[in-house]
Parts: C-alpha cells; structure tokens; sequence
C-alpha cells in the first residue's frame, strides 16, 4: 500500500524540522566552542602580559627608593616628580628586565629597568613573594668621591684588564653620574651609577656610545634607564608568525630577509657603519672587544642611514672571555662555546678550553653583510665585492700576521663601498 500525498508532507515537514534543528545545535555548539576558545586565549595574552609588562611595579619601586634619598638621577624628578618621563608601549620578554617606549619631553627613546623574578605557583597555592629587586647598598654613607673612584677604576679594570685610558674613562663615568650637574656628585647619584655599572649592557653602552655605534644614554634614576629609540631594526629580515616559522625551510626565510631592505647605496652605508663597529673594538681605545651574536636583530640604523648596535649585550670585552675560556673544562671544541659566535677550540690533553678565538669580529661581520650586500649590487662592483667578502670570511683568528690580513682587508671593503657611495646624497 503506497503512503498518501498527506504523509508524504507531513513525514517531510518533520524531516525538515530535524534538520533545522540539527543544524541549530551544530552551530549553537560552535559558537560555544569558538566563545569558549576566544576567552581562553584572551586569558592566556591576558596572562602573558601582565607577567612580562610590570612597568608600573618599575617606577613605583625606583620613585619610592627615590623620595626615601636613597637614589637619584638625571632622570628621577622627570619620573617621579613633574611626570614628564613617561612609559608607553612594553617591549619586554622577560618579567624581571622591563623594556618600554619612552617618552621624555622632546625626546622618544627606550627604558629599561630590572625587577625582582616572578616566582611561580600552582593553582589552589599561596603565591610565593617577588624576589627582591637591587637594594642600592653600595657605595655606603659616609664613602667619599675618591672612594668612589677607586671602586669604578677597580669595577672597570676587573672587566676591561689594565688598559692606559682607563682614568679618563673613570673621569667620564662620573660626569654622567652627576645627574643635575652641580659639578659633585651625591650618595644617591653614585649608588644610581653603581647599579647601572653592575649591567655589562650599559658599560658597554657608554663605552661605545662616543664612536656613534650605541644608542645615546639619555637618563637613569636607579637602575631604570632611558636611551636614544633607533627608529629601523632589525638590520634586515622578516619576523614571521610563530606559527609559520618550522613551515618556512631556511633557504626560503633567507630569502625573504632581504625584500625588505632599503636601497642598495643605502645598505653600503649601513654596511660601513657595522665595519666602523669592528675596525673601533679591535685594539680600541679601551682595548678589545668580541661580538659573540652578530644576528641582525641586535642592528638597526637611524633616518640617515647610520648603524647602531641596539644589543651590547651582544658584545663582550675580550680579556672577560679568555677569562671565561680558561675556566671551562671540555672533550671537543664543540664545548668551547661563548655565546652564539665565539668559539675557541679544545685542549684535549689538559681538557680545558684555549683563550684564542678561532673567528674574528671582521669575519662574523662580513657572513652576516654577504646576502645583504650582494642582493641589489651594481654589476660592475659585485665579483670585486663578492671575492673581497669571501676573503674576509676566510679569516682564522689564530693565522700568522693576523692583525695585517685583518686591516689590509677592512680597509680594502670600506675603500670599496666608499667609492661607490661617496659622490650619492646617502654618503
């Protein structure tokens, strides 16, 4: 018996009914689904966040140890006191070393500032207390100018060795300790530059900073300190979505880092301004220095085109990595590792690390310039240019007449990249 018209219609009517409501539920259920991950993810850049950007907690500690008379500087009262110093976007990726854009009246720049570590806890326990930021203890009351400057040529010597200069740099030292330039300098000033001398990064911040290859130092208050912003950084490359980053075969990202790159008598330019940085750090005025991480993202440039080292942190004096070397025990010279770029090799029968580099600063230099500078060169310059960088990147640290192969070298690629730059606007 065949099922009337009437029970067709209805038996489709509910069909359709189930379906609507089937369809209902699926996208009730995905809307929950996707509210349900949107607030979990919400809650962990929430998280995220506050953890890493605690530049209140910064100022409130230093402006506290401030109006106590326990710091100063020639930052402090634009701080803490007419509010003309303020933190903008944070740029940290550490919960104890707060970095932010700054602004401080004319002046756009980057502070900086340590914090005691965030300790973790599980959930359901108490949360332990932050570990106490710097306490400023040093130098104590009572200690004199002379003292003071016994303790930072005694400071400077232990990380730099015996270099002739080191009293005039003493001498600079504590010019810039004088925050409001009174022409002495108080136990709250000397306590502020004691802790910034304590930071590597800011030593050698002030020590290359005259030569133009670091961003100005342009206050501090404590250990809170603001420098010159550099407005073009990394030196080249394209920061790639993380989720992409293991997708993207090295090859291909290499070739992506230079798209994005100014013209090329602009890059010549750049380029001098890095070969500047290793020609004043080998034997410089206070001696010599290692750069032991020549990535691009620790280089930017200004609006005229000039290089700036944006991560001294990079940079390590060379008498403080022998110092290092002959500390460590090794098996291979895969063992005798400082940093990312530093490397010496191994003395297997005393298994201990050798002092000397086995690459110089030239050499690191000229493997990170080489894509950057041959993409875009005139092709009339680029087997000279491409022969002269290889050459450079053959450099051994532990070669006979190394210091003559080194200059003979600098010298030729500066004079080379000059000639072609030097009658352009960009020179």
């Amino acid at each position: 018996m065949f099922p009337s018209k009437k029970s067709k219609s209805l038996w489709s009517k509910k069909n359709l009914i189930a379906r609507i409501s089937f369809v209902r539920v699926k996208y009730l259920f995905l809307t929950w689904l996707t509210v349900l991950v949107g607030s979990w993810v919400l809650y962990v850049q929430y998280s995220a966040y506050t953890e890493l950007c605690r530049g209140h907690e910064c100022k409130n500690a230093i402006c506290d140890k401030y109006r106590r008379g326990i710091i100063d500087g020639s930052a402090c009262s634009g701080l803490c006191d007419k509010q003309t110093l303020y933190m903008g976007r944070c740029l940290s990726t550490l919960p104890n070393n707060q970095v932010y854009t700054g602004s401080w009246g004319d002046h756009d720049g980057i502070i900086r500032c340590k914090l005691g570590e965030v300790m973790h806890y599980e959930l359901g326990e108490e949360p332990e207390p932050r570990r106490e930021a710097p306490v400023f203890d040093k130098p104590t009351r009572g200690t004199s100018v002379e003292k003071f400057r016994e303790m930072v040529f005694n400071h400077l010597k232990s990380k730099l060795g015996e270099q002739a200069n080191l009293a005039s740099l003493v001498n600079q030292i504590l010019s810039v300790a004088d925050g409001n330039k009174d022409g002495r300098v108080s136990l709250p000033e000397a306590r502020s530059m004691w802790a910034l001398l304590q930071m590597d990064e800011v030593l050698l911040g002030l020590l290359l900073q005259d030569r133009g290859h670091t961003p100005r130092l342009l206050g501090y208050c404590g250990d809170l300190y603001m420098t010159e912003r550099v407005p073009y950084g990394p030196l080249y490359g394209l920061s790639l979505p993380w989720p992409l980053v293991s997708w993207v075969p090295n090859g291909v990202q290499r070739t992506m880092d230079q798209w994005f790159t100014p013209s090329w008598p602009r890059k010549a330019k750049i380029s001098m301004g890095l070969l500047e940085l290793v020609e004043d750090i080998f034997h410089g005025t206070y001696g010599s220095f290692l750069i032991c991480d020549v990535a691009a993202a620790h280089f930017g440039y200004t609006d005229r085109y000039e290089l700036r080292l944006t991560n001294t942190r990079a940079v390590v004096p060379e008498e403080e990595f022998r110092r290092s070397m002959r500390a460590l025990k090794c098996e291979t010279d895969a063992d005798c590792v400082y940093g990312v770029d530093c490397q010496t090799s191994c003395d297997v029968s005393g298994r201990r690390c050798r002092e000397e580099p086995l690459q110089p600063n030239l050499a690191k230099a000229c493997s990170t310039l080489k894509d950057y500078l041959l993409r875009g060169a005139p092709s009339a310059l680029r087997e000279e240019l491409e022969r002269q960088l290889y050459a450079c990147m053959a450099l051994k640290g532990n070669a006979g007449q190394m210091n003559m192969e080194h200059s003979l070298i600098l010298n030729n690629l500066k004079a080379l990249l000059w000639k072609q730059i030097s009658h352009t606007k960009d020179s």
